[in-house]
């Protein structure tokens, strides 16, 4: 046979005489630098090998070139600068894929289906006109949610509000989906978690093509659980879909819900891509996964620094007494004239950012900052240590939502958005793989707070599971390895009603 090796641009003939970002040494045969990252969170890890080896280095992850990023300036490098040519694909393992029938958009490689299917979300799916008419379906999950904080209350019995809190926003997904709450949480939570892991088998190019081990059956399990509830709830909707075009009324069934939308698509012949029964399953996991685990975590990293920073909790209560009142609950409209309740998401996803390592693939080699980045390369954006670094926050260790504020004095962070233009806080990512869902979990996250804040106070208990008074009243902010990286323990409050 005859090899033909690819004729040498005139770029990489430039790159080849640039060195390749610094890198920890021993390099150890077949495992690479994995033995560094042992016994720590990712995010630690990196930081520690950030400190020895500066803001740009490289591991080997297995066979795996690895690139870490812990700098705004980096960060704008990478995902602006040369995003469009290089950086604009996510790397996804074995369980991502699988468990999305390979159809993920939030991990599909840049080009045609991910363009359909993107523009698809944002116009049709997450246009204000849709996400508006499926408003009272988010007050509806937040109601249930209060009615069983007052039960709580009532009954003055703990409550596991991680446990709540995940009902919650797995409820809220479910219904905008689905159109039912389908108690799919025990199954989400199971996906998740198999998504903030890894195997071997991800970084070692001998073993990518081999389903063995533990890892693998895990994922079958979740399939198999997965599929048949997915696959009734479409053919049902579907002839909900059919009996509607036909005219008729479908009494007692939501409308307008993400999967009639796509089943519409899929129906329709003329599409420049034809959206399958697969296509619809990955989309629903991904719904799933951005819209539940991520949400909930990050509503109780709020819950938790209000506990501990009790004059932030009274600030935000005066100021929803303020603008609501106590003879009403709060709506979701609302939220736009709390601007600290939107200072304390914004000062939460600073601190416990959904994904504290954001993860991109290098698709063509390039030059960052004198160093080369090879193609294939996975990319760690370490974005949970510029959210606590000096250089970049005042007292960035403090839970402080006054940074934000447009008004006063302490505002010094007022100009910063979450929509990924300020590269020093990017807990949704940015550029083109941004998460098109930020504005509906920013808006869910402070409804919720608010409605919390305005009717309850929350009372911890002590490891005897005595009420806690005072500055004994705290609760720990240890966190535990997930996609997400949540609290290491459940939090568990009695809540004592404020108002009826």
């Amino acid at each position: 046979f005859l090899h033909l090796r690819p004729t040498p641009t005139a770029k990489s003939k430039a790159l080849r005489h640039l060195p390749n970002p610094p890198s920890p040494k021993p390099r150890l045969p077949f495992i690479g630098h994995l033995h560094l990252l042992k016994d720590k969170l990712l995010h630690y890890a990196l930081i520690d090998l950030s400190k020895k080896h500066g803001p740009l280095f490289s591991l080997y992850f297995g066979s795996m070139p690895t690139v870490v990023a812990s700098t705004p300036e980096l960060f704008k490098l990478f995902l602006q600068t040369h995003e469009a040519t290089s950086f604009n694909t996510r790397f996804q393992t074995s369980a991502i894929r699988r468990l999305t029938y390979d159809s993920s958009v939030a991990m599909a490689p840049f080009g045609p289906y991910w363009k359909f299917v993107r523009k698809l979300i944002m116009n049709d799916l997450l246009n204000a006109t849709t996400v508006n008419k499926l408003r009272p379906l988010r007050t509806q999950q937040i109601r249930k949610f209060l009615r069983v904080m007052a039960q709580g209350a009532e009954a003055q019995k703990p409550l596991d509000l991680t446990e709540e809190l995940l009902k919650w926003t797995n409820s809220t997904t479910s219904m905008m989906m689905l159109g039912e709450a389908e108690e799919i949480r025990d199954i989400a939570r199971e996906v998740l978690k198999i998504f903030g892991e890894y195997s071997l088998t991800d970084f070692i190019r001998p073993l990518k093509h081999l389903k063995v081990g533990k890892y693998e059956k895990r994922i079958d399990d979740i399939l198999n659980k997965f599929d048949p509830v997915v696959e009734r709830v479409i053919k049902k909707r579907r002839e909900i879909v059919r009996r509607r075009k036909n005219g008729e009324v479908v009494e007692g069934e939501v409308s307008g819900v993400f999967l009639d939308t796509l089943l519409e698509f899929a129906e329709d012949e003329t599409t420049e891509i034809k959206i399958t029964k697969d296509h619809i399953k990955g989309l629903v996991v991904d719904f799933f996964s951005a819209g539940t685990d991520s949400t909930a975590v990050a509503t109780e990293w709020a819950l938790a620094e209000l506990i501990n920073n009790p004059k932030v909790l009274e600030k935000a209560r005066e100021e929803v007494y303020s603008v609501v009142g106590k003879d009403r609950l709060v709506d979701e409209v609302d939220t736009q004239n709390l601007p600290y309740i939107r200072a304390i998401v914004k000062e939460t996803f600073r601190m416990h950012p959904p994904l504290p390592v954001v993860k991109r693939k290098c698709t063509e080699e390039c030059e960052i900052n004198g160093y080369v980045i090879p193609e294939g390369a996975l990319i760690l954006f370490n974005v949970w240590q510029v959210g606590r670094d000096s250089k970049y926050w005042d007292r960035p260790s403090e839970f402080r939502p006054e940074r934000f504020l447009e008004t006063g004095a302490e505002g010094e962070a007022r100009p910063l958005d979450l929509r990924g233009q300020h590269f020093q806080l990017l807990p949704f990512g940015s550029g083109r793989r941004m998460c098109p869902g930020v504005n509906l979990a920013t808006s869910g996250m402070a409804t919720l707070l608010a409605s919390l804040i305005q009717c309850f106070d929350l009372q911890v208990l002590g490891p005897q599971g005595q009420i806690l008074k005072g500055g004994d009243a705290k609760v720990s902010m240890e966190e535990r390895a997930g996609l997400t990286v949540p609290r290491a323990h459940s939090l568990v409050c009695v809540p004592l009603a404020r108002i009826g």
